[in-house]
């Protein structure tokens, strides 16, 4: 092969190094009011953070004892859509229920 070959070769495996870099990832947290019944909120970690009954309960009891708790760390995308299915959720069902996501 000749050298502008290699010189082609090292420049595409370059190239494919940069692209492989990890998406930066951000924490979805629920967050306390007085309005929201704590089986709305297991409900919810259930149906949208896929948590099963133990882990929801401990996230909601998180959620009342310190005002939030972490339901998961997820790439922007992801997060972005869980805030607002949450927030719609709510919304549908009467409830001042907040999501926020911040960076990791």
């Amino acid at each position: 092969m000749t050298s502008s070959g290699t010189k082609f070769e090292e420049e595409v495996a370059s190239e494919q190094d940069e692209q492989l870099t990890e998406p930066p990832l951000y924490k979805v947290l629920l967050l306390n009011d007085d309005y929201t019944t704590m089986d709305f909120v297991v409900e919810i970690l259930m149906q949208v953070f896929q948590k099963n009954l133990e882990e929801a309960t401990t996230i909601m009891l998180a959620v009342h004892r310190t005002g939030s708790g972490l339901c998961g760390v997820y790439p922007f995308e992801i997060a972005e859509t869980k805030v607002d299915t949450v927030h719609a959720l709510a919304r549908e069902n009467g409830h001042p229920l907040r999501c926020i996501m911040e960076p990791e």
